[in-house]
């Protein structure tokens, strides 16, 4: 299974926010879409990639106080990123070995969404169901050996 294909089972939702905001609105923004993550975008750009943990980040070292810091104070500007050809098994990798649970997927560099850890996990498992089903098939209508 490759990267594309999971973005194509998530859908195209893409969630931004500018590095100008304010932590609080990025807050506001993650909790009333349910998401973990914004893409940070300048002047039609990635610049960076805020997600929960930076925003508990910001407010730990702001004493619960950071809200009004900007997300471009907080993002993570250079994020880890994944390419729509490339394999499951190396997306999840990279995300374990680089301890990110979201990673921009771009190509040409064009941003064609954000890859969280559950959409690959979802995938993975609708893969797995997918073949199950398929060796059941098989093995229901596996062929009798004639007797001679």
């Amino acid at each position: 299974m490759l990267v594309k294909e999971i973005l194509r089972v998530k859908g195209g939702a893409l969630y931004t926010a500018a590095p100008g905001q304010s932590l609080a609105s990025a807050i506001a923004t993650m909790a009333d879409l349910d998401v973990g993550s914004l893409v940070v975008m300048d002047e039609g750009k990635m610049a960076g990639i805020v997600t929960f943990r930076e925003v508990l980040k910001a407010l730990k070292a702001a004493g619960g106080k950071g809200t009004d810091l900007l997300i471009g104070e907080v993002m993570v500007a250079n994020p880890v990123i994944a390419y729509p050809d490339m394999e499951a098994n190396d997306l999840r990798r990279l995300m374990i070995e680089k301890h990110s649970r979201y990673l921009p997927v771009v190509e040409d560099g064009q941003l064609l969404g954000v890859i969280s850890f559950l959409d690959v996990a979802k995938a993975v498992l609708e893969e797995q169901s997918l073949e199950n089903a398929l060796l059941k098939n098989y093995i229901k209508n596996w062929p009798e050996e004639s007797a001679a």
